[in-house]
């Protein structure tokens, strides 16, 4: 069976989680005890380099949020748990969510806890900062948004 995206209408292979056209989640399940073909499987890096697999639940019930990449770099599937109230996304190597690519800034965004609630805030990046394909400046992030950073394409999930 076809799945079509909610999004741009476009016919995806049966099995798939997001639009092949415009990346949209188009919610295709699991099957029962077991990774939809395509899946992206989440891991962390640790200290030396290597990949700690880890469930997405758990990743998110650690402080409540978290990011995951879900295309850009090479890095699909790498998570990373929004642990203090001020997280910097950059290309810096001491940023809080270093992303290595010359189309991400040094100091291109920054993740804020406010309220009780997660935002995004553009630092005034070359080539902006999106959330759910719009270009942003400040904006409240909700379980499931689509960010933008460069070329990579993140995933904010929250409880």
């Amino acid at each position: 069976m076809a799945l079509h995206c909610p999004e741009c209408g476009f016919t995806n292979a049966e099995g798939s989680n997001y639009c092949q056209r415009c990346g949209s989640f188009i919610g295709a399940q699991a099957p029962e005890g077991g990774v939809a073909e395509g899946q992206t499987a989440t891991y962390r890096v640790g200290e030396t380099g290597e990949f700690i697999p880890v469930e997405i639940g758990d990743v998110v019930d650690a402080r409540g949020a978290a990011l995951v990449i879900r295309s850009g770099g090479g890095r699909t599937g790498e998570s990373f748990v929004l642990e203090a109230d001020r997280m910097s996304i950059g290309r810096r190597p001491d940023a809080d969510i270093f992303l290595d690519d010359v189309t991400v800034s040094r100091d291109h965004a920054m993740l804020v806890h406010r309220s009780d609630e997660w935002f995004l805030d553009d630092l005034g990046s070359l080539n902006g900062t999106y959330v759910n394909r719009q270009r942003i400046e400040s904006q409240r992030l909700g379980d499931g948004d689509e960010l933008q950073v460069g070329k990579y394409k993140l995933t904010f999930l929250s409880r």
